[in-house]
């Protein structure tokens, strides 16, 4: 039954990538029809996904530089001014920021002063110890005894002394260097990514508040993806460390990248809270993410700081002659195959079909024979029956427009295509369906996505699990 339910998202995963607005019957057709019919789609509609079936968790990331120069302001100091700004590209040797040095050299002339003092003092005091050598020399054997006791202290004073002009003198020559070295220059050529003023930050490729860094340059060359896997999603165990993985743009779908898996950072999670309330009542849910990042097989075409998915890589993109359809369009296929598809006329037939080889990965039959691309199946469901009237659907609908039992058959609401399979939805639109653990959040960073297109304005955000759905979109 799960895998039925996955090809449903599927299918209309397909039609949203091919032109979006996707509705059926189960999110509520907005058709009203006195009489029953059956809405089909071409095989080579909910066939020709472009990168496998759909099936495949989509995670948010985005491209960060492998290497990364961080740098902590001297909290002794006040910065006078900045001289770049978030994503300006900086040479090795670009000014950065600059101290204020009117206080440093305020103290540099105090400390001067201080030295020339201290150096005064040291000449009257060796002075004065060589006065008292000389005393003592004429001194009576009784009054050398005395002459020696003042000799021991007046040496240990100017051995004090001595240590006292050694720490002035660093501390001017401190100063001096702050002075001279008042302006940061880079380490590294890259990209400015985030500067923080006043604890707060003025901007950052990637958005990690975590960040205290004053300034933080980017290395330009070699490029990671920094992604963000739920704790929900982890359990599945398509992202582990050193399984492959397929990056998209978000723009062009058919630009794609390849890389591995390095590291799953599970000493950072990011704890959010997802004001869910599941069915038990027993309060909200709370979730946590973590950090993952992927070593690129190539870079070409990417940039810093672009925006990306990253899906598990189970051979999708592998090139495969025939038709290959998802095992959940097909009945009995142990014994008679057939799916339910429409006869040409308009009615609908069940169509026995020879079955080839079976992707495990991908949960797909190759027919041999029995459908051709241009024939029209739609998702079996109880209730069908040959003759039935069939209709090509335009807008990816699938399924019967009114089965029996009226339009509310317990899947999902037509108002408002809301999952209504005893689910929970509170004043925030969120939503719990807890025979599958699948959540809908009505905010804008819903990112996972199966299958669907994306119009390149989402931004990354926490993973949502197959089934939430967001402004129509479908999202896994």
């Amino acid at each position: 039954m799960k895998k039925k339910v996955i090809a449903i998202v599927c299918a209309v995963a397909v039609l949203a990538a091919a032109g979006g607005g996707v509705t059926w019957h189960f999110l509520g057709n907005g058709t009203k029809e006195d009489d029953n019919v059956v809405y089909v789609n071409t095989v080579k509609a909910l066939t020709n996904l472009g990168t496998g079936n759909g099936m495949e968790n989509r995670y948010a990331g985005v491209v960060e530089s492998e290497n990364t120069w961080k740098v902590e302001k001297n909290s002794e100091k006040k910065v006078k001014e900045v001289y770049v700004e978030v994503g300006q590209e900086v040479q090795v040797g670009t000014p950065l920021f600059s101290y204020d040095t009117e206080k440093f050299q305020s103290d540099l002339e105090q400390a001067q002063l201080d030295l020339e003092r201290i150096n005064n003092e040291l000449s009257s005091m060796n002075t004065n110890i060589n006065q008292l050598y000389k005393d003592k020399k004429q001194a009576s054997k009784d009054q050398q005894a005395s002459i020696t006791l003042e000799i021991q202290e007046a040496e240990l004073d100017l051995k004090k002394k001595e240590y006292e002009g050694k720490s002035k003198q660093a501390e001017i020559d401190k100063l001096n260097d702050n002075i001279t070295n008042a302006t940061v220059i880079s380490e590294i050529a890259g990209v400015v990514k985030s500067i923080n003023s006043d604890d707060s930050s003025a901007g950052a490729y990637s958005g990690d508040s975590s960040d205290n860094s004053f300034l933080t340059v980017l290395a330009t060359g070699n490029f990671r993806v920094k992604g963000q896997i739920n704790e929900q999603n982890m359990s599945d165990g398509s992202i582990t460390e050193g399984s492959q993985v397929i990056v998209h743009s978000r723009v062009d779908e058919n630009q794609t990248w390849t890389g591995t898996v390095t590291k799953i950072d599970r000493e950072n999670a990011k704890t959010g809270n997802n004001n869910m309330y599941s069915s038990s009542g027993d309060g909200m849910t709370q979730s946590s993410s973590y950090p993952f990042y992927v070593q690129l097989a190539g870079t070409n075409g990417l940039m810093l700081g672009q925006h990306v998915y990253v899906e598990p890589d189970v051979g999708q993109q592998e090139v495969k002659t025939g038709i290959w359809l998802s095992d959940s369009f097909i009945n009995d296929v142990d014994s008679n195959p057939y799916v339910w598809a429409d006869n040409g006329k308009g009615k609908l037939e069940k169509r026995s079909v020879t079955l080839g080889t079976y992707d495990e990965n991908m949960m797909e039959y190759q027919i041999t024979d029995g459908l051709a691309e241009d024939d029209a199946i739609t998702f079996p469901e109880d209730g069908l029956e040959e003759g039935m009237k069939t209709v090509v659907s335009t807008d990816g609908s699938l399924g019967q427009s009114n089965p029996a039992g009226g339009e509310d058959d317990g899947m999902l609401d037509n108002d408002d295509g809301m999952v209504d399979d005893g689910m929970k939805q509170d004043e925030n639109g969120m939503v719990d369906n807890t025979m599958d653990g699948a959540e809908y959040s009505g905010e804008e960073d819903t990112t996972n996505v199966i299958g669907g297109a994306d119009n390149g304005d989402a931004e990354p955000a926490d993973t949502q699990e197959a089934g939430s759905a967001d402004d129509g979109e479908v999202q896994p």
